[in-house]
């Protein structure tokens, strides 16, 4: 790899490393201090409702300014700063509060480095994939690692564990102060009459359902593979063969696209997660079953990813991708991270327990599968080269 390359996979490791902590194990951590799954819920659900705002209000500003670079750097020292606010809180209101703000920081330096990666490939856009695994492998490595740390120093040990990962992030962003992103990048609003294509709202609204489907997964999985008797250093395992089949899953998808379609793997990956989460909310006792369940991840994620972004160059041609990029952004992890969230959230808190949350996060994965299956072939239309 280009020498020069280099620092992006370093900032992409650190990164995913710290999501791969917070994500599997905030709600453990928040668990671990006496709230109740409505706070675990709301926690990850302003964790994904400052994905609808954060990125396009962050781009706003660094847009107008003339040393992009120097925002993206003071974004990953408040994602820092705001981070470390979680080690003196307790109270659920604090922990709104700070997660409020650590989310809205967060979430808005990944669109923004991005794009200067793909500026600072220009024509070798086939090494992003080089790039972006150094992702996958941080969150690999510390999901499956953090576990077994917080068995081992207590659940309230998760702040302290987490933070010299941000402080990594902040470090890796440095060398990036002078990069710049594209001249334009579109908004949603320049989607214009794109929205309006047939199809691309039946798409996104299957998107939209599939994310809130994984609702359990992102809010209740580990607690709910706690509750079933699995130990911290299994529950990493769980998570390690999902990010490992996800890795190698996304070298293969390309081939499976070109032979079989986009739409119709979807259709394939739908009904695989619905079994996924139906076995999950049934046999989460069987570390076996949950490690086959966990391989589905392939499909679950990977697959259905892959199939997404290949519609999406159809849906969004040319100019318009990153505008159909922000709208499907905004619908799927932004809204139906919400609503997800919530669902979860809801189906903990009664007598149903996680059992009952992940066979609603597979009854709505089935809504999406019928909500896809019912669209109609999208003849090809011509899109003009005018804005």
């Amino acid at each position: 790899m280009d020498a020069s390359l280099r620092r992006f996979s370093i900032f992409y490791f650190f990164y995913y490393a710290a999501l791969g902590a917070y994500t599997p194990y905030v709600g453990r951590w928040v668990d671990g201090l006496g709230h109740s799954g409505y706070v675990v819920g709301a926690m990850l659900g302003l964790w994904y409702g400052s994905r609808i705002v954060s990125p396009p209000a962050w781009a706003a500003l660094s847009g107008r300014s003339a040393r992009p670079g120097h925002w993206f750097v003071a974004g990953c020292a408040l994602t820092l700063l705001c981070f470390a606010g979680f080690l003196a809180t307790e109270s659920a209101w604090a922990l709104l509060g700070v997660m409020a703000a650590f989310g809205l920081f967060y979430n808005a330096v990944m669109p923004q480095f991005e794009a200067m990666t793909l500026t600072a490939l220009g024509p070798r856009t086939d090494l992003y994939g080089r790039l972006r695994v150094w992702g996958s492998i941080g969150f690999l490595l510390v999901a499956s690692t953090y576990g077994a740390l917080m068995d081992r120093f207590g659940d309230r040990a998760f702040p302290w564990l987490t933070l010299p990962l941000f402080v990594g992030m902040l470090m890796a962003a440095w060398p990036h102060r002078r990069d710049t992103p594209p001249d334009h990048v579109d908004t949603v609003g320049d989607a214009g009459h794109l929205w309006k294509r047939p199809g691309v709202r039946r798409f996104l609204l299957m998107a939209l359902l599939m994310q809130v489907g994984f609702g359990p997964f992102y809010v209740f999985y580990t607690l709910h593979m706690q509750a079933a008797g699995h130990s911290g250093a299994a529950i990493g395992l769980l998570w390690a063969v999902g990010v490992l089949v996800e890795i190698g899953m996304f070298w293969q998808a390309p081939r499976l696209i070109a032979r079989f379609g986009a739409s119709r793997l979807i259709m394939v990956c739908m009904a695989a997660t619905v079994l996924r989460w139906t076995v999950t909310g049934l046999y989460a006792h069987s570390l076996p079953v949950m490690v086959l369940a966990a391989s589905t991840h392939a499909l679950s994620f990977a697959v259905f990813h892959a199939c997404c972004m290949r519609l999406m160059a159809d849906y969004f041609p040319g100019r318009r991708a990153a505008a159909g990029q922000s709208l499907l952004y905004g619908f799927s992890s932004g809204v139906g991270g919400v609503l997800g969230a919530g669902m979860a959230a809801l189906a903990w808190e009664s007598a149903g327990g996680g059992r009952l949350a992940f066979l609603l996060g597979a009854g709505v994965t089935a809504v999406a599968w019928v909500v896809y299956a019912l669209r109609r072939t999208v003849p090809a239309i011509p899109v003009s080269s005018s804005p």
